[in-house]
């Protein structure tokens, strides 16, 4: 039987992957790869956005979603640094995550909002890199708990229980 669609939007079964982990140390600074990171109240440690009045304090953007940009730019594939986001996730959408409390390794986030592409998306993509990301930016977070962030972690709505929750879940399949 179909639900309300209320009930659908506050079904998300699905259990991501943290599959990329990048911090961006200065404006302008390329992007400084990591197999883990430290959330903490502001932000990651290490990144420039980490500030207690940022909406941006983790960036994240969907695997799936690069193979598309890619794809429209007639590439095989992108380097996840180009596009300046902190995680790369896959199997979980993160649209799915507006208005939501989610996990992330062991920290717990929030939804601020969508990471808009910016004008160096052009530069660092060449022509028509900028309208290729529209749509594809990924989202907004905020550091709720403090917690580590790791390269194949978990990611999953608050809702979901903690033993679904967890990087084991990646072992069984």
């Amino acid at each position: 039987m179909l639900g309300s669609i209320a009930q659908l939007l506050a079904s998300l079964p699905q259990v991501g992957r943290v599959e990329w982990i990048g911090l961006r140390p200065a404006r302008m600074a390329d992007m400084r790869v990591v197999s883990s990171a430290e959330a903490r109240a502001g932000g990651l440690l290490g990144d420039r956005h980490q500030s207690a009045q940022s909406a941006r304090q983790v960036t994240l953007i969907q695997a799936e979603h690069i193979a598309a940009v890619a794809a429209m730019l007639g590439r095989a594939n992108l380097d996840p640094a180009l596009l300046r986001r902190n995680v790369v996730v896959s199997g979980i959408n993160l649209l799915a995550l507006k208005g939501r409390r989610f996990q992330v390794g062991s920290a717990s986030l929030e939804w601020s909002g969508l990471c808009q592409p910016c004008s160096r998306m052009e530069q660092a993509l060449g022509g028509g890199g900028y309208n290729a990301m529209r749509g594809h930016g990924g989202i907004t977070a905020r550091v709720l708990t403090p917690g580590t962030l790791e390269v194949g972690a978990a990611v999953c709505a608050e809702a979901l229980a903690a033993a679904q929750c967890s990087s084991d879940h990646f072992d069984s399949e």
